[in-house]
């Protein structure tokens, strides 16, 4: 399937017909990168996407323990600011 370039402003944008979208999955925001002299475009990762996962693995494996022996001493904003 072909495509023009067609200038927006001071850059340059392609039109991506509706099937390839479908296809593709693609929403409002995507990911541009360049592989071999080729635009990649794919879907936008959301920020800390998959770190829930990530996290019930490292509890699952005792990886979410402090990295020093014992818990930090608390300051006095925790003692006397911090409000739950």
């Amino acid at each position: 399937m072909r495509s023009r370039i067609v200038r927006i402003g001071n850059s340059r944008g392609i039109r991506i017909p509706k099937p390839l979208i479908e296809q593709t999955g693609l929403g409002d925001e995507v990911e541009i990168s360049v592989e071999d002299n080729r635009l990649v475009i794919g879907p936008a990762s959301q920020p800390r996407e998959g770190w829930a996962e990530a996290f019930k693995e490292m509890a699952k494996a005792g990886d979410d323990r402090w990295v020093d022996d014992h818990e930090p001493a608390p300051t006095s904003w925790d003692q006397e600011e911090w409000e739950w």
